[in-house]
């Protein structure tokens, strides 16, 4: 069950609007690298795990990526609010504009619309583990290469913020996946010790 609350994990208040960095920030939305891709990733992965701990992990960090994902469309939002057409114009964007607007669509910064074919989710958990693990890095990779492109400090404290929350579900994920492989080497088992169905 998922709880609601009116306000952002981490608050979002830009002053400037700058359609550029807009569409460089779009990518955490619906990029494959994104909130969008890791909140469903997770939430799906969750239904293969052995344990309720490892589910519960799942079900934790997949919901606060959704608040991610809430982050990062105020984010795009507040940037793209009320920039002249012309703004667009000097980006290139005239394809994002007419189709959407100055609204905020699930798609990376390339102009690829959000595609499930970026989750990965297998009946493995410890493969789901390692993908995890990669997963949590390249976001963080991405908001390393955002705070490089970025010089306004309303954004760069969000984007701060996201990228240490990277960080700390990647060390939650290895604890995960190193609790999962000790209990495999106590039960001396090879593969993920999954219990067949039925049995």
């Amino acid at each position: 069950m998922f709880e609601y609350k009116k306000f952002l994990e981490y608050p979002v208040k830009i002053k400037n609007t700058n359609p550029r960095l807009a569409n460089i920030i779009i990518t955490q939305y619906g990029g494959p690298n994104g909130e969008l891709a890791a909140s469903v990733r997770y939430l799906s992965q969750r239904y293969t795990m052995p344990d309720k701990v490892s589910k519960g992990l799942l079900t934790d960090i997949g919901t606060e990526e959704l608040a991610h994902l809430e982050i990062v469309g105020s984010l795009v939002s507040q940037l793209s609010k009320c920039a002249p057409p012309e703004e667009w114009e000097k980006l290139q964007g005239w394809e994002y504009y007419s189709d959407n607007g100055a609204s905020v669509y699930p798609q990376s910064s390339q102009g690829s619309p959000f595609n499930a074919a970026s989750i990965a989710v297998t009946g493995d958990p410890l493969t789901n583990l390692y993908e995890d693990l990669a997963a949590e890095q390249k976001a963080r990779a991405v908001y390393d290469n955002i705070l490089r492109l970025s010089d306004d400090p309303d954004v760069n404290e969000v984007i701060k913020f996201l990228r240490q929350r990277e960080v700390v579900h990647f060390q939650r994920f290895g604890e995960a996946l190193d609790k999962m492989q000790s209990g495999l080497k106590q039960k001396k088992i090879m593969g993920t010790g999954l219990k067949k169905c039925g049995k």
